[in-house]
């Protein structure tokens, strides 16, 4: 009996050892990406260039082409094996002049109001339409009124964010329908426009744009959708209370045109064992117009770029191949997200693990993952590393919209979290601007992003 149990205790202490230098190496390494990130980082100036230089950068736009240019060229700058750009169809919209809107309590008598296009929205008539307003708290409110008391007016949806959910993307989820399927459901009782409340925490005079459907509806049967900023929708309400019959004037002439050429930008370091495994890591170049896109996702987007640029600086090889992904068209069509698992799926490449960053530069407080019970256990156990950086939040749950369709069995999938309770302050608004955005908490989101990325080249998947 002895004889079998000396070599187990034996084999037990050996693991135990071999454990102990693992987890020394691994903060060894994390130490030297943090202090690269915060020491010489470059996320910050690649920021300031692309947001300041560039701007907005809406897909089909002159403003992405621009950035599809320069995150090719700044990617070759690293020294990295390859660089190319791969080709997506996107939808073309354009804004067109500033939106106007005014209510009108009595003919003569009006308020100005601040108001943007949805993006995708028809324009309205020259001249602008004014009609009467019926506020409702949600797509479902539409059928109980009938086409009777809709037809020929503006339908306003006012269900704001669930302020008393910490998780503000649950709040933001739990209202975004409005935005997306509003007009294509107001539509259908005759409604003449929709007006819809900003998805916004925040009190304040920013109208937030984003993407919205019409569904099936035929063009014709269009009808323009506009976002009203939460003064706004607050002023609005309060003023139908005290008379149902004020007016509210919009105009704006938005286009869709045809689908245009862009570019999906990656850039890859071979594996130096695994070459044929690949991990990604990437945000989405476009950007809505209003504002120049920094937090939503320039700030992804500096940060995927420079976890490769943090392992050429400390000098570690990865075992696996690892591509950053620039995607574009995530905000109004995910046509690059689509597109690169396509091609992915085509050629056979095996990918076994992909992280974005699509939350903000904010402070980074951990991770959520899409995987398996064996994989999260195994994350799990990396989180000790981490809370020296303050880091610890670790879940399974989402993990990023451009990297979704590469979900498949064996792939692990994860987004970077960052603080989220002011990011629905700035998303898809006028201030989503470079100065909402902080140096260090960009930095310490690159730096947790690559270190990730360093335990799962290592280690590998279950």
């Amino acid at each position: 009996m002895s004889r079998i149990i000396i070599p187990i205790i034996f084999a037990i202490v050996s693991l135990s050892s071999f454990a102990q230098n693992d987890v020394k190496e691994d903060s060894i390494i994390l130490k030297k990406i943090y202090d690269t990130s915060l020491l010489n980082g470059k996320s910050y100036s690649w920021l300031d260039y692309l947001s300041n230089q560039i701007g907005g950068r809406l897909s089909g736009s002159v403003n992405a082409q621009l950035a599809v240019e320069w995150g090719e060229k700044e990617l070759k700058t690293l020294g990295i094996d390859k660089v190319w750009l791969q080709s997506v169809m996107v939808p073309k919209w354009t804004r067109g002049v500033t939106e106007f809107a005014y209510i009108e309590t009595e003919p003569g008598v009006t308020t100005n109001v601040p108001i943007c296009a949805l993006g995708g929205s028809v324009p309205t008539p020259i001249g602008g339409i004014k009609a009467s307003i019926i506020e409702v708290k949600g797509l479902e409110e539409l059928s109980a009124l009938g086409k009777e008391q809709i037809e020929g007016k503006l339908v306003f949806y006012n269900r704001p964010m669930q302020a008393d959910l910490i998780e503000t993307f649950r709040a933001y989820g739990g209202c975004v329908d409005q935005r997306y399927s509003g007009a294509a459901e107001a539509a259908k009782y005759g409604a003449t426009g929709v007006i819809v409340r900003s998805m916004n925490l925040r009190l304040d005079d920013f109208p937030h744009t984003g993407a919205m459907s019409y569904g099936n509806l035929k063009d014709a049967d269009k009808i323009p959708a506009v976002a009203i900023s939460t003064n706004g929708a607050d002023l609005l309400s309060s003023m139908l209370k005290l008379n149902p019959k004020i007016k509210f004037h919009i105009n704006m002439n938005c286009r869709t045109w045809k689908d245009v050429k862009s570019y999906n930008v990656i850039g890859e370091i071979i594996g130096s064992e695994f070459p044929n495994e690949y991990m990604v890591v990437g945000g989405h170049l476009d950007s809505w117009d209003l504002g120049d896109g920094s937090h939503d996702d320039g700030a992804g987007v500096v940060q995927s770029m420079e976890v490769l640029r943090i392992f050429k600086e400390i000098g570690y090889k990865p075992k696996r191949s690892i591509r950053v992904v620039l995607f574009m068209n995530e905000e109004n069509g995910l046509r690059g997200g689509k597109k690169y698992a396509e091609v992915a799926k085509n050629k056979g490449e095996n990918h076994v693990f992909a992280l974005e960053s699509d939350a903000g530069g904010f402070t980074p407080r951990g991770f959520s993952f899409d995987c398996d019970d064996a994989n999260f256990n195994m994350i799990e156990g990396w989180k000790p590393l981490f809370e020296p950086y303050l880091v610890h939040y670790f879940a399974k749950g989402g993990s990023g919209a451009d990297i979704g369709p590469l979900k498949k069995d064996g792939i692990v999938l994860a987004g970077l979290r960052p603080d989220s309770q002011r990011y629905f302050d700035y998303h898809h608004a006028k201030n989503d601007t470079f100065d909402a955005v902080n140096k260090r908490e960009l930095e310490l989101g690159a730096a947790t992003m690559t270190s990730l990325m360093y335990l799962f080249d290592k280690y590998g998947v279950k």
